[in-house]
């Protein structure tokens, strides 16, 4: 990217398509369910490259889609921004979202991970892994999601409650991939083997398993980059004690989720959005994302961080991305099932 020419344009072509939707061109709403300090960064430097002020609403997706449902035609949102491919689904499907045609965006991110239609596009990449003890577990001893429910792993195993959008995305990946009598098996096998009731973050699952109280857990990938870059020695230390596992490399690949946004439907600023998108995915900004919250960044041509890099590479599960949506229902309802609470 050139830098001292490309901010200009951003800029032209906002304030061209302003005048034709009659919107401020120096505005964006955006209701988003991140809550990063990194994000406010970003948002200060397209602010400073760009002139267009953006201004944010933080709640919880499902709280933002019944807001947009509630605010109709009124809305003064422009960006619908979640953690959760399922969650920009449900939104694409009840009505609140409208396609957005840029050729930077369909080249910035894998076609499987991305709306095709283009309701919504992802711009950060969140792999669903197994962190294992480096004292206590032997390389190659768990190698798949499917590994997890198995009985050697009984009072050995964490995870966070069901009421997390991640754990609810990985049951429907799993859903997807094996039916759901098996995943039904499946989630029943892990609350077996729970060394405790499900409780606190991923972080929490990290630290535990650093403190000896279980030999595996289930993390995304960017809470450990954060213990591990963490000013507190203590987070660092629980960090270093736990090696990455990306499953199910022979087969499917690690299951992943993306934060994303799409553009609503009723938008006044959607030149504004389709420029703050773009710049999303610049490598400038995917670089900055990459060192400040340790999210994958979606476009693969950008290099990755010194922690991303100590991981290593890994396959993706392309398979059951697209169907997320479709099996978190079903997913819900197994996890009540099995009793994860």
């Amino acid at each position: 990217m050139k830098p001292s020419r490309k901010p200009l344009l951003v800029l032209a072509a906002v304030t061209a398509a302003s005048s034709f939707f009659g919107a401020r061109a120096d505005e964006l709403n955006v209701y988003s369910h991140r809550h990063y300090t990194g994000d406010q960064a970003i948002n200060r430097l397209f602010t400073e490259k760009t002139g267009i002020k953006v201004n944010v609403v933080n709640a919880d997706a499902d709280q933002l889609i019944e807001r947009l449902k509630t605010e109709g035609a009124n809305s003064p949102a422009d960006l619908l921004v979640t953690v959760d491919a399922g969650r920009l689904q449900r939104a694409k499907a009840e009505g609140l979202l409208q396609p957005l045609d840029s050729e930077v965006l369909k080249n910035a991110s894998p076609k499987e991970l991305r709306d095709p239609e283009g309701y919504w596009y992802p711009y950060t990449l969140r792999a669903r892994v197994i962190l294992a003890a480096k004292d206590r577990v032997k390389a190659g001893e768990i190698k798949t999601y499917e590994d997890l429910a198995k009985p050697e792993w009984r009072g050995r195993l964490l995870a966070r409650s069901s009421t997390s959008s991640y754990n609810q995305s990985l049951l429907a990946s799993i859903v997807s991939a094996n039916g759901k009598d098996e995943a039904a098996k499946w989630a029943k096998g892990v609350v077996s083997n729970f060394a405790r009731p499900p409780q606190g973050g991923d972080r929490d699952q990290i630290k535990a398993v650093a403190s000896g109280l279980a030999d595996v857990c289930i993390s995304n990938t960017y809470y450990l980059g954060l213990l591990l870059n963490s000013k507190d020695e203590a987070d660092r230390k629980a960090g270093e004690a736990v090696t990455v596992i990306f499953p199910n490399q022979d087969g499917r690949g690690a299951q992943c989720n993306v934060s994303g946004a799409g553009v609503t439907k009723h938008a006044k600023n959607v030149a504004q959005a389709k420029a703050y998108l773009e710049f999303l995915v610049s490598p400038e900004i995917q670089k900055m994302i990459a060192n400040s919250t340790y999210e994958h960044p979606v476009n693969g041509d950008v290099t990755l961080s010194p922690t991303h890099e100590s991981w290593g590479k890994f396959k993706i599960d392309t398979e059951t991305f697209p169907k997320m949506s479709e099996s978190q229902p079903e997913a819900t309802r197994i996890f009540d099932q099995a009793g994860w609470k």
